[in-house]
């Protein structure tokens, strides 16, 4: 945000609302007032045979573990800093501009059956590079596989599915009420898993490919994307002779509400060419966009 902005009344304590969008956005809100009503649904394969040579580089200078997780994120930090709509949100049938990047993910502690498993929010910069998203990454993810203490989320989930029914039920109600306001307080939004400006699943990780999920009607979070596992082509060169390259698939829902489809199509178009060429992300961006207000 703005050093020099100032929060106004119908702010929200996680982001400022727009004001100077035309009618017809303002008017959409009350059309589609869910996310559900507005899922656009978006495939995309990425050619990352590049990208995989410069994972083994970076690996060999120390960067153990560097992978598509990392890039896939860094290109998104990075597209919000030049894209910014790229980072709104809807709630409350009103259109606001989140104060940060966060993004969150689903971490299970082992890869077993049995293993618990947990939601991390971790909160970038835009001029963050792709070594920043690593660190922090990789930070976050390390602290809940190696501890067996429940973070704030867990504990709160824990401490609200002890109450009767009927209280979980009105309780949650009350934080419907105050998201829709825009009054819920800071201490619940840091720790949602539910508010956020994207949320991002490493289905390759599994060894499978990626599915369309859902994003959530509660909370603020936009953009759901799923990445599979990595995958072998031999296509022909230009000479006629077969390359081995390597792709993996996207899918990403979108909340339409936020910006349009031209919009939409201009960042995943940047994102390809940061995937393709992930040396643009090792610096941090020539420079950064605001959102309008």
């Amino acid at each position: 945000m703005a050093n020099n902005y100032k929060k106004r009344f119908g702010d929200r304590a996680d982001g400022r609302r727009i004001r100077s969008l035309n009618g017809f956005y303002n008017f959409i809100p009350f059309i589609m007032p869910t996310r559900v009503d507005a899922l656009n649904y978006y495939e995309q394969d990425f050619d990352i045979t590049e990208a995989d040579r410069w994972f083994r580089r970076q690996r060999v200078n120390g960067y153990k573990g560097m992978g598509m997780l990392h890039l896939l994120i860094a290109s998104y930090v990075r597209a919000c800093a030049y894209l910014p709509a790229l980072n709104r949100f809807v709630v409350g049938r009103r259109i606001y501009a989140h104060d940060k990047i966060e993004i969150v993910m689903t971490v299970k502690r082992s890869l077993t059956i049995d293993a618990t498993e947990t939601t991390i929010k971790v909160a970038f910069e835009p001029t963050d590079t792709i070594y920043d998203v690593y660190r922090k990454m990789n930070a976050a993810i390390d602290e809940v596989k190696n501890s067996d203490e429940e973070n704030g989320t867990e504990q709160f989930a824990t401490a609200a599915a002890k109450l009767p029914r009927f209280l979980l039920r009105a309780a949650i109600g009350l934080i419907r009420v105050l998201d829709y306001f825009g009054i819920l307080p800071k201490s619940l939004l840091d720790i949602s898993p539910f508010h956020g400006s994207m949320i991002i699943t490493d289905l390759g990780s599994l060894g499978i490919g990626p599915i369309y999920h859902h994003i959530y009607n509660f909370g603020t979070l936009p953009v759901f994307i799923a990445f599979g596992a990595k995958r072998h082509v031999y296509e022909l060169d230009r000479h006629g002779q077969p390359i081995d390259r390597k792709y993996i698939d996207v899918k990403a829902v979108m909340d339409e509400r936020t910006v349009d489809g031209h919009y939409y199509a201009t960042v995943f178009k940047f994102l390809n060419r940061c995937i393709a060429d992930p040396t643009v992300l090792e610096t941090p961006p020539k420079q950064v966009n605001e959102d309008i207000f």
